[in-house]
C-alpha cells in the first residue's frame, strides 16, 4: 500500500517519449528536451539515466535550498552548487542506486549550511522519492 500523500494541487507534468531504452532516444512533449540515450560508461554519444537523475535532483535540491534559506532568513550565496554522483550497482546480481550530493555553500557558517542541507533535504521532492529506498549521502564540500 502506498503512504505518500496524494498531491492536492498539481504544478506541473513532465511528459517525455523514450523508445530504445539505454541505447535509444528521450524527447519532451513540449521539444525542449531531446537527448540520445547510451549505456553508462559506454562510448556512446547519448547521457544516461544516471545522469539525467543526478541533474535533475541538484537542480531541484538547489531550489529546495532557496526555500530553506528563506525560511531560516538567510541569503543562499550565489555560487551555490551541488555535484550529484548517482551510482548503478548490484548486490546479489539485483540493481540498486545510491547517491552522494556535494553541497557547497561558500561563505555560510558550518552550522547554518548544515540547518539549511537538512531542511533541504526534508522540502526536495527527489529526496523524498528516495528516502528509504536507495542509500544516499549528504556531505557539505
Amino acid at each position: 500500500m502506498n503512504s505518500a500523500p496524494a498531491i492536492d494541487k498539481v504544478l506541473y507534468t513532465a511528459q517525455t517519449h523514450t523508445t530504445g531504452g539505454r541505447e535509444g532516444a528521450a524527447q519532451s512533449s513540449d521539444g525542449r528536451l531531446d537527448v540520445k540515450l547510451s549505456p553508462p560508461g559506454s562510448a556512446g554519444n547519448g547521457t544516461n539515466p544516471e545522469q539525467m537523475f543526478a541533474a535533475g535532483w541538484s537542480a531541484c535540491f538547489i531550489g529546495a535550498m532557496g526555500r530553506a534559506a528563506s525560511n531560516l532568513k538567510v541569503k543562499l550565496p550565489a555560487d551555490v552548487a551541488v555535484d550529484a554522483e548517482v551510482d548503478l550497482g548490484t548486490t546479489n546480481g539485483d540493481f540498486f542506486l545510491q547517491a552522494r550530493l556535494n553541497v557547497s555553500l561558500p561563505g555560510l557558517a558550518p552550522d547554518v549550511a548544515r540547518q539549511i542541507v537538512d531542511a533541504a533535504h526534508q522540502i526536495c521532492p527527489y529526496s523524498k522519492a528516495t528516502r528509504g529506498n536507495i542509500n544516499v549521502a549528504i556531505n557539505l564540500i
